[in-house]
């Protein structure tokens, strides 16, 4: 690993650090030593405060500049086995750009083709919204229902959920009863929120594109969930099961929810960005 000050490499020779400043340089790649492109990064003190973070380039590189002493190191990249290690920063002995090998890892096996239905005791529709510009609020729907259609083909498999928009519930009485009124979801007008996919997009091992229509508040918009499938299992009563997670993120004036307050310091008492994420058990259908 480059510590700065030296001509070990091109990069280090070109660039001007601070009189305590020491470079990290590390170069990411796989088993047949071909570059690992966008590889997280995150470099930590001993006591586990993070320092920097990033990923890596087009070459499978990255370069930090840092104080010197030593930090741990970890690498995650989509479809191989993290990397976790400790450097010292500023040891003579270190000299150039530090190699890190990540071993591919298999993904997991797709669910077989056929209906699998939602199984809503095992599974969460949650999000989160700012309040008052940096306090969040956390909520979720306690009832939904849905299934998917597994191809033969992965990508062209299909994808429904139905969300009772009465069922909101963010853990505080009055405020539920806002958000389930005009102001909000209106879900005397508009009782269900609903996601239609047939898109599925492969993003790399285990990594999936769900590309579809979500409807919320009587609109329609084109949303797109980023999933993690998790894999199979076999449920209690040896039932097939497959797990996976997704989130994206919503504006809610894109689905005409524009009520507003603001406050006195002209601070939004609600942000219009909204975090979804659903952790989602599905359950094979003879």
């Amino acid at each position: 690993m480059e510590t700065g000050g030296s001509a070990a490499s091109h990069t280090a020779a070109t660039l001007t650090l601070p009189p305590t400043a020491r470079l990290l340089s590390c170069r990411v790649l796989d088993t047949v030593h071909q570059p690992v492109r966008q590889a997280k990064f995150e470099v930590t003190d001993p006591i586990g405060r993070r320092v920097v973070s990033g990923e890596t380039d087009p070459y499978g590189g990255f370069n930090a500049a840092v104080p010197e002493g030593e930090y741990r190191l970890s690498v995650t990249a989509e479809g191989y086995a993290p990397f976790h290690g400790a450097t010292l920063v500023g040891d003579p002995a270190q000299h150039g750009t530090a190699e890190i090998v990540l071993d591919a890892v298999e993904p997991p096996r797709l669910p077989a083709p056929g209906h699998w239905e939602i199984d809503p005791t095992h599974s969460s529709i949650a999000f989160t919204a700012r309040h008052i510009g940096f306090a969040r609020i956390h909520g979720r729907f306690t009832t939904f229902a849905g299934g998917v259609r597994i191809a033969e083909r992965m990508e062209d498999s299909s994808m429904r959920v139905i969300i009772d928009a009465g069922s909101i519930d963010t853990g505080l009485r009055m405020r539920d009863d806002h958000l389930r009124s005009a102001d909000f979801l209106d879900a005397a007008r508009h009782p269900t929120v609903e996601f239609y996919s047939e898109r599925f997009i492969h993003r790399g091992g285990s990594r999936w594109a769900v590309a579809g229509a979500l409807t919320l508040h009587g609109v329609s918009r084109s949303v797109t969930l980023d999933t993690q499938y998790m894999g199979t299992g076999t449920g209690l009563q040896g039932e097939p099961r497959a797990v996976c997670r997704a989130t994206t993120a919503l504006n809610r004036e894109d689905f005409a929810l524009n009520w507003q307050s603001v406050l006195a310091q002209g601070v939004a008492a609600i942000g219009a960005s909204v975090e979804v994420e659903l952790d989602v058990q599905i359950v094979h259908k003879a």
